[in-house]
């Protein structure tokens, strides 16, 4: 009978708790364990009066307990997981591109085999040498013999033959060309293991702690593996860059191959949501024996743009429906605004002893909010300026901050920065401001 006394009871402080208002986990943990450890020890010690359920004499210490746990379980974690979905894969993560906020997870950290899914970096830092200048999508790259004998996916290129960055950017973003990739590689950084070393370097510096590259490529080794946060991570940095979406939106292309440029290979994205799925924008796929099917999708609707990525799905087919189960989820459930854009004007500060009278600031980079659909939130945006500063001054150094909150609660802190270079004020120019200040008043 207790057991059937305390299982009723069970079921009537869970309706009561669990209509009480979510918080952070951070909270929870911080506060609130302490807090109804407190309230427990104090109830059992400490309240002398008799609860009864159907008549019966209920165990104080029983109904503190669960009341601990309840409420313990009643709230969830300030990355907005949802635990509700049923994802078929081994891994997989639904990721806000702005915030980087965690919509769903699922083993996100576990370490698992990519495939293709390497290739992001190997993109990555391909595009950002050629931001940097230190290759130009005109390049001519000689395919050595290392590059042309990869196996797997590939567009059989022909050791001695000759091909654009631009050809080798698109082959890989569409075919995954395993050969494509190496020549790339190696044509950074002058050979594929120290571009390789370039990889893991760069994961590093990303955060990307479940990581380790072997390879340029994706191609099976023990010693090869990311993790589904991971990859979240570096997709996140690739979509940065404008040029990428040329190449990994496209759908269908061709290119000329081999030593005599006698032979045409098609190229067909190996990611079918480019054409199939509402606001796609890439990212990659991959796929062997040992990684299973994995893919990691971006796709952008108004504001709110979504990095979902899935590892290790039974077939090619479950990653794509997985895939958009993770982004439809995200897009039918969130909203993303944008408080301001690198480079906006927030405000003006004065100068003192400078080339100019006073210096724009504007915001350093981009800042987005993450909310709920149907949750009204009071958002605060708060600008703080000195009264002057003292020159000189370097374009883009930081004067004041922008802080967003929403209920009170700190979401966003944005740099506020020089728009220009300002000088020390030479003697003529001190004289005219003394002079022009002593007519004014």
């Amino acid at each position: 009978m207790s057991c059937i006394r305390n299982k009723a009871l069970l079921i009537q402080v869970r309706e009561c708790f669990f209509n009480l208002p979510k918080f952070s986990y951070v909270f929870m943990e911080k506060y609130t364990y302490p807090i109804v450890y407190c309230i427990t020890t104090y109830i059992m010690d400490n309240i002398k009066i008799n609860i009864t359920l159907g008549g019966n004499l209920v165990n104080k210490r029983f109904v503190s307990i669960i009341l601990l746990l309840i409420i313990g379980l009643g709230f969830t974690t300030i990355s907005f997981a949802e635990g509700n979905l049923n994802i078929e894969a081994k891994t997989a993560i639904l990721i806000d591109y702005h915030t980087g906020e965690i919509l769903f997870e699922k083993n996100s950290h576990d370490k698992v085999h990519p495939a293709s899914i390497s290739k992001i970096m190997t993109l990555l830092l391909g595009i950002e040498a050629l931001e940097s200048k230190r290759i130009n999508l005109s390049d001519e790259v000689r395919v050595s013999a290392h590059a042309a004998s990869m196996g797997g996916s590939q567009l059989w290129l022909e050791e001695g033959e000759t091909q654009s960055v631009e050809d080798l950017f698109k082959a890989i973003c569409l075919r995954s060309a395993n050969d494509a990739s190496v020549a790339l590689a190696e044509h950074i950084a002058g050979s594929e293991e120290s571009f390789v070393k370039a990889m893991n370097d760069r994961a590093r510096e990303l955060g990307m702690k479940d990581t380790n590259f072997v390879n340029a490529t994706g191609l099976p080794h023990e010693d090869h593996y990311v993790s589904a946060y991971d990859v979240g991570l570096m997709s996140i940095e690739l979509l940065k860059y404008d040029k990428i979406h040329d190449w990994l939106t496209i759908y269908m292309d061709e290119m000329v191959v081999g030593k005599k440029k006698d032979k045409v290979q098609s190229l067909v994205n190996t990611n079918r949501l480019v054409k199939d799925y509402e606001g796609a924008t890439g990212i990659k796929t991959g796929s062997t024996n040992e990684a299973g099917f994995c893919l990691s999708a971006s796709a952008k609707r108004g504001n709110l743009q979504l990095i979902a990525v899935v590892m290790g799905s039974e077939t090619s087919k479950t990653r794509f429906e997985e895939s958009m189960k993770l982004l439809d989820y995200g897009f039918a459930n969130y909203d993303s605004i944008t408080i301001g854009k690198q480079g906006d004007a927030l405000g003006k500060v004065t100068v003192y002893k400078g080339d100019v009278e006073e210096v724009e600031v504007v915001l350093e980079r981009d800042s987005h909010i993450l909310l709920p659909k149907g949750q009204d939130k009071n958002i605060e945006k708060e600008i703080i300026l000195p009264q002057y500063i003292e020159s000189p001054i370097e374009q883009g150094e930081e004067i004041g901050y922008l802080s967003i909150k929403i209920d009170g609660k700190e979401m966003d802190k944005v740099r506020l920065v020089s728009k220009i270079e300002i000088g020390k004020a030479n003697l003529k120019g001190v004289f005219k401001k003394t002079l022009r200040s002593f007519l004014l008043n």
